[in-house]
């Protein structure tokens, strides 16, 4: 891309925004060096790095880059044999711990929520933990070799400790001398070229012996090596030059390892640099508040609600736009100060992000394209020292813009054909933008001149545009309306500021009678677009409405379906559950009665059949009135002897007799009663003579089918027992039973003896006992009735 264009449209600026987001200075150098793409599939590419960055860095937070440093000096030093200091190779282990950091981040982010390009560049990082390991286990983090770097470097320094101790304690035992003291200027011990040296008084030199290292500007004081420390303090020296030769072998195999890494460490810098940079633009999204734009080479523009990115959020003004499709070149007429320069730079600054991969500052839904080449002459470029006009200098830009365009371009042209004589000037502006439109090129111009508006009228593909003005506050309101050419204002903001009437009705004499019907035209269509626009709003905001309106019904329809679903399958389960439980009580019952038949043959007890029926009326799930009932697909009579299914219960048995509404069923050698509903003929008698049912036990009753056997009296007292119990005993008698079962529970013993004593005096209980083993034992008490 030619650099004088991207200078035109301020991208630097837009670059300088990307560095102030990446966070090492790799990230800042490639945002720095950004430059548009030409390849769709490059374009791409770098929109959805752009994308992943954005979604990571909204979840989870930005990359961890922290200690990521530009290594590349360090490692082409160690690959041609030179030694690293401490410093350095301590920036290498952080460096690789950091690229470390980064992998796992991003990795960790994949699992959750996909982000493969990020993942894939992530995915290559080599972490070359040995080097990292061994540098970290040398070095500490203010850059010093540890001791223990090397079992030699802890026996020397432990070596060089001792001997600092040694002649420190030789020394504080000289100052700390009476005779000594006096000749010292400061009783201290001090050091002068790694050497221990005491401060001694000018007059006193020669009272000492050994070394003289320094003195103090005004020469009164001498800084001496004692000579009786002088041999202790070269042996230090000794252990600090072994020392430093321990050091450097530490330092040279570091380095060697290094090398070994530096290939995989330098592909490293390389992706990590990739993976900043994208953080920086996914940064600089949620700045600016940017969205993804959808990319395509066919020359296609569509912005919505386009800013640009580079004017303050409450001073720009939206821009919608569509180029490309039905239309290739757009004419915008207006004002000065309308606003024109600034829709071009902003159609151009918008195509040059997203061709670098940055999201654009515009609505969900915007498409740019890929072009070959954008080119731009915006300004007045006159020079003086190249003696060019203002006119000269836009035509020398034009020339080279026609002869290296491509039909792939995007051109934008400002105040194409001014600077010169109105005539020519339009006849050579129509002239330039035929040549650019047979070309195929997209145009965005602006220009001043009528003749271009009828231009755009006439010529096919070719769309008039203005920037709005609203002339009652006389203001531009920087608005581009597409489709409708820009009037002059002149006569109406001359009679807004107080010119003459008379001046203004000659003027108008003045302009032909074509200009007026082209002004009036534009008129009438500028009041028929702001009536357009206010029905728009209009409609707008009721399709808002009603889509609000919908997106609440489709929530509750959604949450409706979800409760009637839960209640539907909660119905199904405990449908289940009541039905498995009523087929093993049934069961169960069914089972007793035939024990009991076994056991006692044709003489089953009256009060076991009623407790055996009880059980199986329990056990029975009750059902619901809204047709729980199996529908019969035509009415049937039932009649006394008819073979049937009772579906309550899943048996078959024989009509005894009908009653009441319902029928005597016998099933086996139990007996009930059950409604007509629930019974479905199986056979007719006649049919089923030869397989008549071997005739079971019955019993003949006259009583109330729903007296009970037992009365529970636990946790009654006494004066509400005996009436509960005098009640039950009056029933019993009538209905012919002939033992009965009060439960009284344990307890106290008050309840039961309340209850005895009532029994014996009762008219109608012939005997009574408490209960045996396996009928409640003393919590029952059996009462015979006469």
């Amino acid at each position: 891309m030619d650099a004088k264009i991207l200078h035109t449209l301020e991208y630097a600026k837009i670059a300088y925004l990307l560095m102030q987001h990446a966070a090492t200075s790799l990230g800042k150098e490639a945002a720095e060096a950004i430059r548009p793409h030409v390849g769709l599939d490059e374009v791409k590419r770098g929109l959805q790095a752009t994308d992943e960055a954005y979604k990571a860095d909204r979840l989870k937070g930005n990359a961890p880059f922290r200690g990521v440093a530009d290594i590349k000096p360090q490692l082409h030093r160690s690959r041609i044999g030179g030694m690293l200091n401490p410093a350095e190779l301590l920036q290498i282990a952080e460096t690789s711990r950091g690229s470390r950091r980064v992998k796992r981040h991003i990795l960790q982010l994949h699992e959750d929520d996909p982000v493969p390009l990020l993942a894939s560049i992530a995915g290559q990082l080599t972490e070359p933990k040995p080097l990292e390991d061994a540098i970290f286990a040398c070095i500490d983090e203010q850059a010093a070799v540890m001791d223990g770097a090397s079992p030699e470097l802890a026996a020397v320094r432990r070596e060089i400790r001792g001997g600092e101790g040694r002649i420190r304690e030789r020394l504080e035992q000289m100052i700390r001398s009476s005779s000594v003291q006096k000749m010292l200027q400061d009783a201290i011990v001090t050091i002068r070229g790694d050497r221990y040296v005491i401060p001694v008084k000018q007059e006193y030199r020669s009272h000492f012996g050994g070394i003289v290292h320094d003195q103090s500007g005004s020469g009164a004081t001498l800084f001496i090596e004692p000579e009786a420390i002088v041999a202790m303090n070269n042996k230090l020296r000794e252990l600090r030059a072994a020392e430093t030769r321990e050091i450097e072998k530490i330092l040279q195999k570091l380095t060697a390892l290094t090398a070994e890494y530096a290939d995989d460490l330098l592909t490293d810098l390389e992706l990590l640099t990739e993976l900043d940079f994208a953080f920086a633009k996914g940064r600089l999204a949620h700045q600016m508040r940017a969205s993804l734009p959808r990319m395509n080479d066919r020359g296609f523009i569509k912005l919505r609600r386009g800013r640009h990115p580079l004017i303050a959020d409450d001073k720009v003004v939206p821009l919608d736009v569509e180029l490309g499709n039905q239309n290739t070149a757009i004419i915008v007429t207006g004002p000065n100060t309308g606003g024109k320069t600034v829709t071009l730079k902003t159609i151009g600054l918008l195509s040059l992000m997203a061709m670098s991969g940055l999201f654009v500052p515009a609505d969900d839904g915007s498409q740019l394209c890929v072009f070959d080449a954008i080119y731009a002459d915006i300004g007045d470029e006159q020079s003086i020292e190249q003696n060019l006009s203002t006119f000269s200098s836009h035509l020398t830009n034009i020339i080279r813009i026609l002869n290296t365009m491509t039909a792939k371009s995007l051109v934008l042209l400002d105040e194409l054909g001014a600077g010169t004589d109105p005539a020519e000037g339009s006849a050579l502006a129509i002239a330039i933008l035929e040549h650019i439109h047979r070309l195929g090129c997209r145009i965005v111009a602006t220009t001043h001149y009528s003749e271009l508006k009828a231009y755009a009228y006439n010529r096919k593909g070719v769309v008039n545009a203005s920037m709005e003005f609203d002339v009652q506050t006389l203001s531009p309101t920087y608005r581009l309306l597409v489709g409708v050419p820009g009037r002059s204002n002149a006569f109406a903001i001359a009679e807004r500021l107080g010119l003459s009437r008379t001046i203004i009705d000659h003027a108008r004499g003045e302009v032909s009678e074509e200009d007026m019907r082209v002004e009036n035209m534009i008129a009438s269509l500028e009041e028929d677009r702001i009536g357009a626009e206010a029905e728009r709003q209009t409609a707008e905001a009721l399709r808002r409405e009603l889509e609000a309106q919908r997106a609440r019904f489709e929530a509750e329809r959604r949450k409706f379906d979800e409760q009637k679903e839960r209640m539907l399958e909660k119905a199904r389960e405990d449908a289940r559950e009541a039905v498995a439980k009523a087929r093993r009580e049934a069961e169960q019952v069914i089972a007793d009665l035939r024990r009991l038949a076994m056991e006692e043959g044709a003489s089953v007890k009256e009060h076991k059949l009623i407790e055996a029926r009880r059980r199986l009326d329990e056990a029975a799930p009750e059902r619901k009135a809204s047709g729980a009932k199996k529908p019969a697909a035509k009415p049937q009579r039932i009649e006394a002897g008819d073979e049937v299914m009772v579906h309550s219960l899943g048996q078959r048995g024989h009509v005894v007799e009908l009653s009441g509404g319902g029928a005597v069923v016998q099933m086996g050698i139990l007996k009930m009663k059950v409604e007509l509903g629930d019974l479905e003929l199986v056979k007719r008698p006649e049919a089923a003579k030869q397989q008549q049912p071997k005739q079971a036990a019955s019993l003949k009753r006259t009583r109330d089918e729903n007296v009970r056997m037992e009365l529970d009296l636990r946790g009654a007292n006494v004066e509400e027992a005996i009436v509960e119990v005098d009640r039950f005993l009056d029933e019993s008698f009538l209905s012919g039973l002939g033992q009965v079962y009060i439960i009284h529970g344990k307890g106290t013993g008050v309840l039961r003896t309340g209850i005895s004593e009532f029994l014996r005096r009762h008219k109608h209980v012939k005997s009574y006992r408490l209960g045996n083993y396996g009928e409640g034992g003393t919590g029952v008490t059996v009462a015979e009735l006469k």
